[in-house]
């Protein structure tokens, strides 16, 4: 049993120090501007090129672990990740005006390559490493949880840290990232005995079989997975620049304002994992109830832009957000048979990095548009993900994680349930 907890220490670790490197930029990418004296889009490719790189590279390294080993594809990822907030954290040192600017955005290039093969690859070791489907379950929900409280912590930790130096949130990645190498090196034991990888050639033949008989559900999850960052981490850029341009909130007070919407996430997700289960009717109903809030309250936010009340909101929006992953998590979870489970799971996460990179770039252009434009807009986006759930995620027909037949299938045309075991 000790092991298996080193291992899940080690493990738990890579989402928080992996959330704590991207999010601990958000509520100095105000500071950071006006120390490089960039406009608002400028500074928000900081978050954007990160994602984008990791979008890329995910599949790449899911496969890759799977033919190699998932230690052998994390260890070497976090390092480059390190590497990479070393750059950052020390263009300021080396090279002056937009200069500085540039080579963060390189360093920021390689700690999106490190990501891609750091947080994607602990799902499906979490499945190596744990038999039973309740262990596993219970696991992953451990590292959502980590996951969670990294964005709540990192607000704060990100403005404590900026507030002594503007550089040293990107100057504490490669410790965070060293701490991460050493926990997985000494306390990870990975399984001698795995599957052998598939040729490329059948490995990318496998996943269009799968996105084939179960393309219209998976792509609804993959949709929904994205939009839900996109909100997230639209509303936190937002929500940032208010209040310090509007408001004067600086330093550890305007990082703790911004923790409590993700506080709300944090719990709600904790709560959500443990209430569903495997009930996979429980896991669409509960994400619809989730988006339902999320687009209420922001609607809400596009009649009134008093402080006290977007804040109010964001709470209720970030509750429904916590409440949407780990359905959705689940059901990508149930719904996919272990040996595809990995590289589902990586698409899937390829998918919300995408809704990252690209929250804070549109929510700075939709801000010149008016605070009622933006926020009806970013509303009519969740509701599209409300529908999506609706209309194409359907577990009791078996399109979203299908109910094991009551008995044994004794006819050739009953369709054969999603998920066995």
């Amino acid at each position: 049993m000790v092991g298996k907890r080193g291992d899940l220490i080690a493990l738990a670790s890579i989402p928080l120090i992996m959330t704590l490197g991207n999010s601990m930029l958000i509520p100095i990418l105000p500071q950071i501007a006006r120390e490089l004296h960039v406009t608002s889009f400028q500074v928000s490719m900081l978050i954007t090129v990160y994602a984008v790189v990791a979008i890329l590279l995910i599949p790449i390294a899911g496969y890759l672990s799977d033919k190699f080993g998932r230690k052998a594809i994390i260890v070497p990822s976090l390092i480059i990740a390190g590497i990479g907030g070393c750059v950052s954290g020390i263009a300021d040192w080396f090279a002056d005006g937009l200069a500085v600017y540039w080579i963060i955005l390189g360093g920021r290039f390689l700690q999106g390559i490190g990501a891609a093969g750091a947080f994607p690859i602990v799902l499906p070791l979490v499945g190596d490493l744990f038999e039973s489907d309740e262990e596993v379950s219970h696991n992953l929900g451990v590292i959502e949880t980590s996951n969670t409280f990294g964005k709540v912590l990192s607000p704060i930790l990100g403005a404590l840290l900026g507030a002594w130096i503007w550089y040293a949130p990107l100057l504490s990645i490669p410790a965070l990232c060293l701490i991460s190498v050493l926990l997985v090196l000494f306390l990870v034991h990975e399984p001698k005995e795995r599957e052998k990888a598939k040729p490329l050639r059948e490995f990318v033949s496998a996943v269009g079989d799968v996105l084939k008989q179960k393309g219209r559900w998976l792509y609804a999850i993959f949709s929904i997975g994205c939009i839900s960052m996109f909100l997230l981490f639209g509303v936190l850029f937002y929500l940032s620049e208010q209040l310090e341009t509007k408001h004067g909130l600086n330093g550890v007070i305007k990082g703790l304002v911004l923790a409590i919407p993700l506080a709300a996430l944090c719990l709600a997700s904790y709560i959500t994992g443990k209430k569903i289960g495997k009930d996979k009717k429980l896991m669409k109903w509960s994400g619809v109830a989730g988006l339902i809030l999320s687009t209420a309250a922001l609607f809400g936010i596009g009649f009134f832009s008093n402080i006290y009340f977007v804040i109010a909101c964001l709470i209720v929006c970030g509750s429904g957000i916590g409440i949407v992953l780990p359905s959705s998590d689940a059901l990508i979870t149930e719904g996919i048979d272990k040996e595809m489970r990995g590289t589902i799971t990586s698409l899937y996460s390829s998918m919300r990095f995408i809704g990252v990179s690209a929250g804070p770039p549109v929510m700075s252009l939709l801000m010149k548009a008016g605070h009622m434009t933006m926020f009806f807009v970013i509303a009519g986006v969740s509701l599209v993900a409300v529908i999506l759930l609706l209309t194409l995620v359907k577990p009791e027909s078996g399109r979203g994680g299908a109910v094991k037949p009551k008995e044994p299938q004794k006819r050739q045309k009953v369709a054969r349930p999603l998920h066995q075991g």
